[in-house]
Parts: structure tokens; C-alpha cells; sequence
């Protein structure tokens, strides 16, 4: 059996990741800051509930002990993440973004994934075909965002797409290191989220598929890679 931990797993895109992976035959977990929405989201899916904060450390090395005790985990997927949002649903402008906010968004979705992947990795080393997904984002693609025939250059906001281009980079550095692992970045896409107060055009069906490919990878998989469900992306 494989035994699956997902971060913010208790709406949109890690939702229906835990859904299709419980769905799979995969022994999840659903992994939440938010107690109440995180047992109601595992106990409609048939998964398992796990309280964490990535941006906490007692609340990771809980988890740890939790699945070490439970025994242990073979699929990774960072999902959690925030993106900043001033009223009305805009998105701050660089020239108006402090580093204090910044800080913020990297907590979550850079510092998070570190946090998370380092407390874990010892649980991972011993399973016979681990795997990690860090869900990125095509806002993380500095060759998208530099190009103004992409879809991806008009977005105006520093913190996210920073945040996104770290994720890259700490995906890559982890695959050289790591090469018993499959670690791999994926970008769902722009799907209607929370994340982005529902503005995005895709379904959470559509943006977790290339989420859902990556944690059902083998031992012969890809790793080091960006990946969306129509193929590779731009680093």
C-alpha cells in the first residue's frame, strides 16, 4: 500500500489530488491547518486527517513522528500555498510590496516545502519508490514571465511568482541530491481556486491531473523536471 501525505489538502487543487490518489487505492493523508474542514474533507473522501501547519515546526515534526508511528510514507506532495491578494481580489504591484510580505508568501510556499521535505526525508529514504510533487506554478517559469508573447507575462505581482521560481530551484537541487527519490515540479495551470479568489479558467479535475501523473510515478520515473499535463514547461 501506498501511503501518500498531502499539504492544504482540504479544498481545491489538493482536495480533489487526495480524492483522485484515495480513489487510486493510495492510504492518504490530508494534511490542514484547519481541523474541522481537514476531518470533514478526509471523512468524505476515505482518507486520513492530518493537523499541519507547514510554517510551524513543532506542527511538521508532529506529522513525522505521527506517520513514523503509523508507518511511514512513500508519496510527498507540497501543495499548500498562499498567494497575496489586497481587497477587490487585486494583486499588490512589485513597487508596492514590502519585504515583510514577501516573507510571508515565502513562508508558506518556499520555506514550507523545505520544512516539510527535510522533516519527512528520513521516512521517504526508507520507502521503496518515493516520490516527491511540489506544485508550482507557470508564474514560476522566469522564461514565461520574461517574454510578452506568454501567457504568464502580464501578471503584475512580485511575491507569488518568486516564491514559484524558488520552488523551481529547490526542486532541481533536490532531484541532484536526492537520486533515489523522484522529486519533480509540476504547474497545474490556472484553475479556479481560493488561491485566486476563482478567477482561474480550468477545473480543479483539470488542474490536478498533472499533480495526481507526478505522485504515480515509479522507480524508473522522470525526476528533476517542470512539468504541466500538456508536457514540459520553460524553467
Amino acid at each position: 500500500m501506498t501511503t501518500t501525505l498531502i499539504t492544504g489538502a482540504n479544498k481545491g487543487l489538493g482536495r480533489e489530488t487526495a480524492r483522485r490518489l484515495t480513489a487510486a487505492g493510495h492510504t492518504v493523508y490530508v494534511g490542514a491547518r484547519d481541523e474541522a474542514r481537514g476531518r470533514a474533507t478526509a471523512r468524505e473522501l476515505g482518507a486520513r486527517f492530518m493537523h499541519l501547519d507547514v510554517t510551524d515546526d513543532a506542527s511538521v515534526r508532529a506529522a513525522a513522528a505521527q506517520l513514523e508511528a503509523e508507518g511511514g510514507l512513500d508519496v510527498l506532495v507540497n501543495n499548500a500555498g498562499v498567494e497575496p491578494r489586497l481587497p477587490g481580489n487585486a494583486v499588490p504591484a512589485p513597487a508596492d510590496t514590502t519585504a515583510d510580505e514577501l516573507r510571508t508568501t515565502f513562508e508558506t510556499n518556499v520555506f514550507g516545502i523545505v520544512r516539510t521535505t527535510h522533516a519527512l526525508l528520513p521516512l521517504l529514504q526508507r520507502s521503496a519508490a518515493p516520490v516527491i510533487v511540489n506544485v508550482s506554478s507557470g508564474l514560476g517559469s522566469l522564461a514565461g514571465l520574461s517574454d510578452p508573447a506568454s501567457p504568464v507575462h502580464f501578471y503584475p505581482g512580485l511575491g507569488y511568482p518568486t516564491s514559484k521560481a524558488a520552488v523551481n530551484a529547490i526542486t532541481v537541487q533536490y532531484a541532484k541530491a536526492l537520486p533515489g527519490i523522484r522529486v519533480n515540479a509540476v504547474d497545474p495551470g490556472y484553475t479556479n481556486t481560493d488561491l485566486n479568489g476563482g478567477t482561474g479558467t480550468q477545473t480543479v479535475e483539470e488542474g490536478a491531473e498533472i499533480i495526481v501523473r507526478a505522485a504515480l510515478l515509479g522507480p524508473d520515473g522522470p525526476t528533476g523536471t517542470f512539468t504541466a499535463a500538456q508536457g514540459p514547461v520553460a524553467w
